[in-house]
């Protein structure tokens, strides 16, 4: 857990970063967590309903008060409509990200500008000297991101996480970090 904790709300050029609202399940299921597409590298199955989206969201938003895990509700500047997800999970000086976006927002750049939000906040804090992810070693796409986003791959993770949409078996990561 870390003494400061991120703002509830981070603004990009194109973007609102907002804290998850219970509110939100709804067009979260339907623009994206639902979606075998979407959900295909990520490390959950897609959600069979709104109820299980909204179980989700109540998680986050606990994560978020015990400072265990901070999630963004990404839309896009001038609407409320989610569109995709990021969070931030401290690790005492360091801090992992993860994302999601649905769909019909692919190949934009909108998840590029929502890492490097995330990151520049994390990496402007005293106490944290890496921030990092890791994507499939198939999920060229958000390697992409992760490399627009100013992070440096550092190799590849071995077995690392299990992506239930792909494999039942932990399947190989690369792992990006950016660090001061």
């Amino acid at each position: 857990m870390w003494d400061r904790r991120p703002p509830e709300e981070i603004r990009t050029e194109r973007l609102l970063l907002r804290s998850p609202r219970p509110a939100d399940a709804q067009a979260i299921f339907e623009e994206y967590a639902r979606d075998p597409e979407v959900t295909r590298y990520l490390s959950w199955k897609p959600h069979a309903s709104v109820e299980e989206t909204a179980t989700f969201l109540k998680e986050a938003i606990a994560r978020w008060q015990t400072g265990t895990s901070f999630a963004w509700v990404l839309t896009r500047a001038g609407e409320d409509r989610p569109i995709g997800m990021i969070s931030l999970r401290p690790q005492g000086h360091r801090a992992e990200v993860g994302y999601v976006l649905g769909r019909r927002y692919w190949n934009r750049g909108y998840m590029t500008e929502a890492v490097r939000a995330v990151v520049a906040w994390a990496l402007a804090q005293p106490h944290v000297y890496r921030v990092w992810a890791v994507c499939d070693v198939e999920n060229l796409a958000s390697a992409r991101v992760l490399e627009k986003a100013g992070m440096h791959r550092e190799g590849m993770l071995r077995r690392w996480s299990v992506h239930p949409n792909v494999s039942p078996e932990p399947r190989d990561c690369l792992c990006y970090a950016i660090v001061r």
